[in-house]
């Protein structure tokens, strides 16, 4: 059976919950990647009333529906954040706002409370963030030690292995969204967090190839690099459009600005090799699902979401439980 076909709602928050269902069913999609904010899913409703999320699932299923996964990413990016400031305030409950450690702490309270979240919703993975103490500093200058790195790497575990305690508690594994801005956005950063937590492997990751293809890494090597270690896979394409003019660090454009060096396109629009990701997968034997995160400023996103969800299904296929020359001497 070819995996489940889900939605993530983050781009969608704007939408009543029930207006989510109805429109991801009429587009074709199994199931829903429910983000946590919007009134999509309330982790302090959820972690406490399991009826809540009884509510939820019935609700998903007059659609059809269903939940294998939900999403955490703005509260998550707050944990590591250096500074937590303006930018970030919508992330946080308004009497956060302009207090960068009460917008941690709260981070890391309703991290952990997610984990009890998911489990009484009934799914295995909560996607998110984790944020970076040492993002800024990528570019090493000022001149940046080794020991400055490994100060970053240490202040995450500190963080996050409480967090990820609760994980263990509740029998739900966390899944980083490796992209830049978090403690891991490559391959070298990824063996380093795991490193950090000495393997613990309620950690993981939410593949996404979009972050990956822009910075030159090969999303394919990253699967086999971590295979034991995806618990979610997201489906978004990116395309380089380096013309000389402007580098890959995008010169303070907005997304959609075609003067950018690259951007996020809608499905099958890009330049990611899906063809080769689904065969990775296949070779991992992954079988959660694959969760289509929509974002292309030049496009009407019901328009490309409803073709993203086709373009998904056409392209997924099971693995062969054959060889295919062994007819040969029969």
């Amino acid at each position: 059976m070819a995996r489940k076909v889900t939605l993530f709602t983050g781009q969608w928050a704007d939408l009543p919950i029930e207006k989510m269902c109805q429109l991801a069913a009429d587009m074709g999609y199994d199931g829903l990647e429910l983000a946590c904010w919007g009134d999509h899913f309330e982790v302090d409703k959820a972690a406490e009333s399991k009826r809540y999320c009884d509510d939820r699932r019935a609700l998903l299923a007059k659609y059809g529906l269903g939940c294998w996964a939900i999403s955490h990413h703005l509260a998550g990016q707050l944990v590591c954040d250096p500074n937590n400031d303006h930018r970030s305030d919508m992330f946080a409950p308004p009497e956060t706002h302009g207090k960068p450690e009460a917008k941690r702490k709260w981070a890391v309270e309703t991290m952990k409370k997610c984990a009890a979240a998911a489990k009484n919703m009934g799914v295995p993975v909560v996607n998110g963030f984790t944020g970076s103490a040492i993002w800024h500093m990528l570019y090493a200058f000022p001149p940046v030690t080794q020991k400055d790195v490994e100060k970053g790497f240490a202040q995450f575990a500190e963080l996050w292995k409480p967090i990820l305690a609760e994980f263990k508690k509740n029998k739900v594994r966390f899944a980083l969204e490796v992209h830049p801005t978090e403690i891991a956005f490559d391959l070298y950063t990824a063996e380093r967090a795991i490193a950090a937590l000495n393997g613990d492997k309620s950690f993981g990751f939410n593949f996404d190839p979009s972050h990956l293809l822009w910075q030159g890494v090969d999303p394919v090597k990253f699967l086999r690099r971590f295979s034991d270690r995806i618990y979610h896979v997201h489906m978004k394409d990116a395309i380089v459009t380096l013309d000389g003019t402007s580098g890959i660090l995008s010169s303070h454009l907005d997304f959609g600005d075609p003067r950018r060096g690259w951007d996020f396109r809608s499905l099958g629009r890009g330049k990611v090799n899906f063809e080769e990701i689904i065969r990775a997968l296949n070779q991992m034997n992954y079988q959660g699902p694959l969760s289509v995160e929509w974002e292309d400023s030049g496009m009407n996103r019901e328009h490309g979401a409803r073709e993203a969800a086709a373009f998904v299904k056409k392209l997924d296929f099971e693995p062969s439980k054959i060889a295919f020359d062994a007819q040969f001497d029969k």
